[in-house]
């Protein structure tokens, strides 16, 4: 299907509900239907607190329209009446926007129904999504060759509008409230003119997670040569994490919503983390960043965006597996504080020099 060969421009829909990092993989699929097709409506059905990724009220980069679904307000109160209307609500809505295709590039079972709820003219989903029952409610199955997550995601969307799609790094919204909120916290954190290293210790499981101890050396060493170090502080399932690994090293615990952690983010001079959000946050923003990984492959959901500076860590060790364990993957464990600083040096150092 073409824009051409329709009376309107087409009308797309993306789900995609969660989490951050999901989010932003899917991003650059949908820059490039932008920049390919700028006429066509894009809209996405994404969590609330995972919206500031794609719109705020003065800024809608790459979206027409966001579609709220709180999946997880739904799932704690069921078979209340406040849920049920709410879904009704968002049927509505999402029918209203009269989309000609969705395209499910979650690939969960909520995903789908969500999808179907919408009432698309064309639905388009993977012949093998991420839970096997999701593939029920597509009307297309598009077998997808990718092995990165955000190459499939143009796979998938690009079938859906008929266009070959290769990734393109996403604009991502500017929050003025958050800007200024930026302004005003770092000169009271410290930051001075040698600016700002963000670590970003939690990772969503403790197999991804880099031991506590080392996070706080690193702060020591990226302190002594001038930083000001601060730790995000995650959600509130993070901030045991970051707290533990703030300890009482130099670095300065921030909390902060998701509009703040971007323009934090764009200011850093540097990002450290693992297999986590914020670190994709960095790489869609093109700030440096080093990259740890353990259980999980890189070559699946490294940080892989265009114009991206990012080194990754692995340790030769690493084996594969999303086993939920609360303590650090042992090739992770095996990556040390002096592997991670001298990455960080030297990437800030090609950075300088190329301008």
């Amino acid at each position: 299907m073409t824009e051409g060969a329709q009376t309107r421009p087409l009308r797309v829909l993306i789900v995609r509900v969660g989490a951050m990092g999901d989010v932003l993989h899917g991003l650059p699929a949908v820059a490039a239907v932008r920049e390919r097709m700028p006429g066509c409506f894009i809209g996405w059905a994404v969590e609330p607190r995972w919206s500031s990724l794609l719109a705020v009220p003065e800024s809608m980069p790459v979206v027409d329209r966001v579609h709220m679904v709180a999946t997880r307000e739904w799932m704690k109160r069921p078979f209340s009446v406040a849920t049920l209307q709410n879904i009704l609500a968002l049927r509505r809505e999402l029918r209203a926007e009269q989309y000609d295709v969705c395209v499910d590039i979650q690939g969960l079972i909520r995903s789908s129904v969500i999808g179907w709820m919408a009432g698309p003219t064309r639905f388009v989903g993977s012949p093998n999504p991420r839970e096997a029952q999701a593939r029920w409610l597509y009307r297309e199955q598009v077998t997808v060759h990718s092995p990165h997550v955000i190459d499939k995601a143009c796979e998938l969307v690009g079938a859906g509008i008929g266009q070959v799609l290769r990734p393109v790094r996403p604009e991502l919204p500017v929050d003025a409230a958050a800007e200024a909120w930026c302004d005003r916290r770092l000169p009271e954190l410290g930051v001075g003119d040698c600016g700002f290293v963000l670590l970003s210790p939690a990772a969503g499981w403790g197999a991804k997670t880099w031991p506590a101890e080392r996070w706080q050396l690193l702060a020591r060493q990226l302190a002594a040569k001038g930083y000001t170090v601060l730790v995000n502080a995650g959600g509130p399932a993070d901030r045991a994490v970051a707290a533990a690994a703030t300890g009482d090293g130099p670095g300065c615990l921030v909390e902060c919503g998701i509009a703040d952690l971007i323009a934090l983010t764009r200011r850093a001079k540097l990002v450290v983390g693992g297999d986590t959000g914020p670190m994709h946050l960095a790489a869609a923003l093109g700030r440096p960043a080093v990259a740890l990984y353990g259980p999980t492959h890189p070559g699946r959901t490294g940080p892989y965006f265009p114009g991206a500076t990012v080194k990754v860590l692995r340790h030769g060790s690493s084996t594969l597996h999303h086993g939920r364990h609360s303590e650090p993957e042992a090739g992770l464990a095996q990556i040390t504080e002096e592997e991670v600083f001298d990455a960080a040096v030297k990437l800030l150092r090609e950075v300088k020099e190329n301008g």
